[in-house]
């Protein structure tokens, strides 16, 4: 078995989509990025990554590259898992905690559970996604921005 552990901020913006594993959340603003800037995703990878030992997003898919201007972060997730299987593991399980103070996340964690367990094409109850609140305190309590932490256990 292997552990990684990922972590990732975007700044929310206006005149931008806000995703969160795969679901486009109501918000008066969304995050910004190179991609389509699903934080939570980003996260993951980077936990799936790093429990491979294959680097993380940032030198898989560069922010300097056209092919992924705008992209759908699950495709990202999709060739994470190819090149983890490719290296003989698996996806046991997975643990994403989104840290925001608006929008809320929870009409929408089961959603997001199902887009991530189908991308990684694995059951259901192996995804576990979470959110919560700052109190208001650093930048996702000013709503700045959003972070997230993500941990996945390959066998």
């Amino acid at each position: 078995m292997r552990i990684g552990f990922g972590y990732d901020v975007h700044k929310l913006t206006e005149g931008r989509r806000c995703i969160i594993c795969g679901v486009e959340i109501p918000h008066d603003k969304g995050l910004l990025g190179h991609s389509d800037a699903d934080v939570a995703i980003h996260a993951l990878c980077d936990a799936i990554l790093g429990a491979a030992a294959l680097g993380d997003i940032g030198k898989l898919f560069p922010d300097t590259s056209d092919e992924f201007l705008g992209i759908d972060s699950r495709i990202l997730l999709g060739r994470v898992i190819d090149r983890v299987k490719e290296k003989g593991l698996r996806v046991g399980n997975v643990d994403i905690t989104v840290a925001a103070q608006k929008p809320k996340m929870a009409p929408y964690i089961e959603q997001m559970r199902r887009n991530i367990a189908a991308t990684m094409d694995c059951d259901i109850g192996a995804v576990s996604i979470k959110a919560t609140t700052t109190e208001r305190l650093g930048f996702e309590g000013r709503e700045e921005g959003i972070s997230a932490y993500a941990i996945a256990l390959l066998e």
